[in-house]
């Protein structure tokens, strides 16, 4: 009889054998997944029924010979298979197979590195650009979820298996920054900002730091701002443990390093014409957006010679794409919805598949205290910084409320949640679960003397003590990691890890109640709960770590 295979991977490739067998060829995926009901089995598979089509039999029919098939392929590792509803096979697993699981989470020749990690099938040099604010004001609440988003993308895409730059485009050109330039000038010579200026304290304290900003020209107090407001845009994002491969100058893409050299904005603009992709109108240069899906062609350049935001930001792309990205991710703020297809199209135009191009939408975020929404406003100058929302619940409250909801829907964030030390704060309740872990683990080493505890395993025919219920579903869970960290990178959604962090945290707690840890008597019970109770605190610390949270060793 076969060996019990070692975990949800070895299951899945029984399973997809068995599939291929029968059907005679490859490319069939059957479906793997814990039944929601108890006393369905352990985990369910839809095999059969997916299979019944090409084979031209019933589903039960076919239930019936995969679960033969199984019973040899698992071997000890199946304690029984039942066929359910119209074909359903519900896999019964032994205590054998759950104890091989736990075991394999450390001991896979294929893993080079933490549990769940290295599962991309095809790694990707990866782009991934967030934040990109102004540099002409402190960074808001708004910032912050998409820094935090960002952030924690780029940490699980990477945990996956990519190799990932982080990217902020510094918009440092046009008159937006020119704007600022007079608003210094204004503060410096005691007056008011004009009415489309820059308004607000940070203002105030930018002209009192630049040396005669009431009397350089402005263009030069405008670059000195930006530099001053940048040095503030990475100690604030430092704040938030987010931290940049590069920062981009817009203005760079203007520049050139002598006359005879092209400009990126030029380059691209000739690369185009090359391409036969503009054209002029009315004195203006248009790029042929219409042609790739877009609802009207793109002014690059008006009729007086000046180049539009697009142009820029074509270049840009174009830039990028020449550095040799696989794909370029952008996560942009909740006003860019009709940035989304004109961006597609100017990709396309310079020969790059749009599919690779990726436009992620963040939605708002509201404060809320005593039930209540807290009041921002822009206008004024007056707003909740991230400097603000940081001070006031910490770095790991404020990333997890800002990741814990999918990026395309709003986040009403509780300030008073977030401040509080209680189960009911669910990053709270998870760093709490990963110091309790890591106590039970010093205590364990203090047991025994600094030896560790021996990894003891039973013999066959060994009697020992059945697996409990809490057991199984936190091994249950442990496995699931690696699928969770495949579907976030995927679907680019951090907040599965949140939840996925917290469902672990419940289910530690579940078997810390009902299950003895330290004093057992029986070695080998006592070998194996310590075992579990190492891979949870690893598989936690790894969870937060995604998010860019910390897991305290005590609190």
């Amino acid at each position: 009889m076969p060996r019990p295979l070692s975990g949800v991977a070895d299951l899945r490739a029984a399973i997809a054998a068995a599939t291929t067998e029968a059907a005679g060829r490859e490319g069939i995926v059957p479906g793997l997944d814990r039944p929601r009901q108890d006393g369905h089995g352990d985990y369910a598979t839809n095999a059969a029924m997916i299979l019944a089509g090409t084979v031209k039999r019933s589903p039960r029919d076919v239930a019936a010979d995969l679960a033969e098939d199984l019973r040899e392929r698992l071997g000890a590792g199946l304690d029984r298979v039942e066929i359910a509803g119209p074909g359903f096979l519900n896999l019964f697993l032994t205590d054998d197979w759950y104890r091989d699981a736990l075991d394999a989470m450390g001991e896979s020749p294929d893993q080079v590195g933490p549990w769940g990690s290295g599962g991309a099938a095809a790694p990707e040099r990866v782009n991934v650009e967030f934040v990109s604010a102004n540099p002409t004001g402190p960074l808001h609440v708004g910032h912050a979820r998409n820094a935090s988003y960002g952030d924690a993308l780029a940490r699980i895409l990477s945990f996956h298996g990519h190799d990932v730059e982080r990217e902020y485009y510094v918009n440092d050109y046009g008159s937006q920054i020119r704007n600022l330039g007079i608003s210094i000038q204004a503060r410096a010579r005691g007056e008011e900002p004009p009415e489309d200026g820059y308004v607000g304290d940070y203002v105030i304290q930018l002209a009192a730091g630049i040396d005669d900003a009431a009397t350089r020209p402005v263009d030069e107090v405008a670059q000195a701002g930006v530099a001053l407001m940048l040095d503030r845009l990475r100690t604030s994002l430092a704040s938030m443990r987010v931290e940049f491969d590069t920062w981009f100058s817009e203005k760079s893409l203007h520049e050139t390093a002598d006359e005879a050299a092209q400009s990126a904005v030029e380059h691209a603009f000739a690369e185009l014409d090359a391409r036969g992709r503009t054209y002029r109108s009315d004195g203006a240069l248009w790029l042929r957006t219409t042609e790739h899906g877009d609802d009207k062609d793109r002014v690059l350049e008006r009729s007086s010679g000046e180049h539009t935001y697009f142009a820029s930001d074509i270049a840009y792309h174009e830039h990028k794409r020449e550095r040799g990205f696989d794909r370029l991710v952008y996560v942009l703020g909740a006003d860019h919805h009709g940035y989304v297809q004109r961006m597609k199209a100017a990709f396309a135009n310079f020969g790059g598949d749009p599919e690779r191009l990726e436009l992620l939408i963040m939605q708002f975020v509201h404060l809320m205290r005593d039930g209540k929404q807290v009041s921002m406003s822009k206008r004024s100058g007056e707003f909740v910084t991230l400097d603000d929302l940081v001070s006031e619940v910490g770095v790991d409250a404020a990333r997890w409320f800002l990741l814990n909801r999918s990026h395309d829907t709003t986040v009403e964030f509780d300030l008073d949640l977030a401040s509080q030390q209680s189960s009911e704060n669910p990053v709270y309740y998870v760093q709490y679960a990963h110091a309790r872990v890591a106590s039970i683990l010093r205590r364990a080493m203090e047991e025994s003397g600094g030896a560790g505890t021996p990894n003891v395993r039973p013999g066959p025919g060994t009697e020992t003590e059945p697996l409990h219920a809490t057991e199984r579903a936190l091994i249950q869970k442990l496995q699931a990691f690696p699928d969770e960290v495949a579907e976030a990178a995927e679907r680019r959604a951090p907040h599965r890890i949140a939840t996925y962090a917290l469902e672990l945290a419940q289910a530690f707690s579940a078997f810390y109640r009902d299950c003895q840890v330290l004093g057992v008597d029986d070695l080998v019970v006592a070998a194996f709960r310590l075992q579990l109770c190492g891979h949870t605190r690893e598989t936690i610390a790894s969870s937060l770590d995604l998010l860019g949270v910390s897991a305290p060793a005590e609190m």
